[in-house]
């Protein structure tokens, strides 16, 4: 299997496989593709080769779909494509039991198919923090390689024993799974949600974190002011 990721903005990642080997990923996700490829839905996908309809469950629980979609190769060099959806940057990642990541929920892209994608943690910081959905991270797990797209730039820091850092939860795009995350409220910081605090996660090193510059939510709310506003006949 070849994986490029091409482009720079709005990158995409083109897997090109060899005869019989696959690759699985959210169906609707998919760009392009080259003709041939045997494609089969299933809750057991992305599972790690240890579930069925609960870890489908699971990962719809964490973000994700119920169902991924298998694709599978019929002959060598068939390709197929899949597209950021935001502004930023697509990272490969190894997946083993000693390298297992929490990644911000729609972050995942496409994986082989002993990884393992699973909710990890998922918070409620009130109702207006996410549309209310709080905050919640996907799991990446088992063995493999898996591809995370996160927005905008990416600043990387290695947290030591004994260190730790304050991070807004919507630039906290992804981090190792054996750091321990908590949540504090930082006062001292106006906030519209929660008066004169401010909500915050705290992650705890040892460990390796990719923060994102780009946040759906502030993207959104920078294009909303020219969107066109629906009229009343929009409703009928």
């Amino acid at each position: 299997m070849k994986a490029i990721i091409a482009g720079t903005t709005m990158p995409v990642l083109e897997l090109t496989l060899d005869a019989g080997e696959r690759i699985i990923a959210e169906g609707g996700d998919v760009s392009w593709l080259t003709p041939g490829f045997d494609i089969q839905t299933s809750t057991a996908f992305g599972s790690g080769g240890r579930g069925g309809f609960m870890s489908g469950l699971k990962r719809m629980v964490g973000g994700g779909q119920l169902f991924l979609t298998q694709y599978t190769a019929q002959a060598p060099g068939s390709f197929v494509a899949f597209a950021a959806q935001l502004p930023g940057t697509i990272r490969e990642l190894a997946i083993d039991p000693q390298d297992q990541f929490m990644v911000q929920s729609g972050a995942y892209m496409a994986s082989t198919p002993d990884v393992e994608v699973s909710v990890g943690l998922q918070k409620k910081l009130g109702a207006g923090i996410f549309g209310g959905a709080g905050v919640v991270f996907q799991k990446l797990a088992g063995n493999g390689t898996a591809w995370v797209q996160l927005a905008g730039e990416i600043v990387e820091y290695d947290l030591q024993a004994g260190q730790s850092l304050l991070i807004h939860p919507g630039h906290l795009a992804l981090y190792r799974a054996e750091m321990p995350l908590e949540f504090a409220s930082i006062k001292g910081i106006k906030n519209k949600f929660f008066g004169d605090s401010l909500f915050l996660a705290q992650l705890h090193g040892p460990g390796h974190v990719w923060l994102q510059s780009m946040t759906p939510a502030k993207l959104a709310a920078a294009i909303e002011p020219y969107l066109p506003e629906k009229s009343s006949s929009d409703n009928n």
